[in-house]
């Protein structure tokens, strides 16, 4: 495998613990280059992820997605997926490249120019948007990246390209500006809140809420707290935890069969077979 990637050095490199990915020893991911937005776009981008590959034979990758769009150029297709509500798998082969964006909730209804849940476990072409000149993004990112995908200036000018396009979409309106703010109350309460407790730390009613998260984001309040539930989960086994009751009576479940079902619904795997796959477990 080789793999090459630069920092741009308009925007910062961030390198953080992706608690949405399901690797393991038996499920690899290719390192991948991720940059922080810069500050004028930072209420639609969340962070552009950069992975370039040469793959001997199909590698897949699986995630559990944060709760927002995201925004995928390659050489082959260039797509908005909206949120998905189980595990997410894309399978890497022989050589490519991708530039992708991890929006910010505000950003997906902006670009659909409408509600975001008929997009939830779909995607829309970017050509097709109504929010941006999809067709020059896409060629503006394609054409940064043929020479050299793994060039420091083939990564700066993507980003450039994505943060001109999406530029347009600002400034933010009241409501992109609320549903930010409450996806990201959902990581600072208590890991067993409930809908009731997101909705005061919003000062918002529950019905307000509801409406809010599923016009802009496509999913439910309650979803939010679980997908949380599971990415609190999935960083503790990649860390090594071994003690899957106490896990699941810190995480807020009943016990750990409640735990369990709820990590196999989502990601197909027990949590005992995905700790045992961890390197820390090795």
């Amino acid at each position: 495998m080789i793999i090459r990637h630069v920092p741009a050095p308009d925007v910062d490199r961030i390198d953080p613990v992706d608690r949405a990915h399901l690797t393991g020893r038996s499920r690899p991911t290719p390192p991948i280059a991720r940059y922080s937005a810069s500050p004028a776009v930072a209420g639609l981008v969340s962070r552009y992820w950069v992975p370039v590959w040469s793959l001997p034979s199909p590698q897949t990758q699986t995630t559990l997605q944060h709760p927002v769009c995201l925004l995928v150029v390659t050489p082959a297709y260039a797509r908005l997926y909206g949120v998905a509500r189980g595990a997410s798998s894309v399978t890497l082969e022989g050589d490519g490249w991708a530039v992708g964006v991890l929006l910010r909730p505000a950003a997906g209804s902006l670009l659909v120019d409408g509600s975001v849940a008929p997009l939830v476990d779909g995607d829309r072409p970017i050509d097709g948007l109504p929010g941006l000149d999809g067709p020059a993004l896409v060629a503006g990112v394609r054409d940064a990246m043929t020479d050299d995908p793994g060039a420091e200036a083939s990564h700066r000018t993507a980003i450039a390209a994505y943060e001109g396009a999406l530029a347009g979409l600002l400034p933010l309106d009241e409501e992109g500006v609320a549903v930010n703010r409450v996806v990201d109350l959902v990581a600072t309460l208590p890991v067993d809140a409930r809908v009731v407790d997101l909705a005061e730390a919003c000062g918002l009613t529950e019905r307000t809420l509801q409406r809010l998260v599923t016009r802009r984001v496509g999913i439910t309040p309650k979803w939010l707290l679980q997908r949380r539930r599971l990415h609190d989960a999935v960083e503790r086994l990649k860390a090594g935890e071994t003690s899957l009751a106490a896990m699941a009576a810190e995480l807020g479940y009943t016990d750990q069969a409640h735990f369990t079902h709820d990590f196999r619904t989502v990601t197909g795997l027990t949590p005992g077979r995905y700790l045992a796959d961890q390197p820390a477990g090795s």
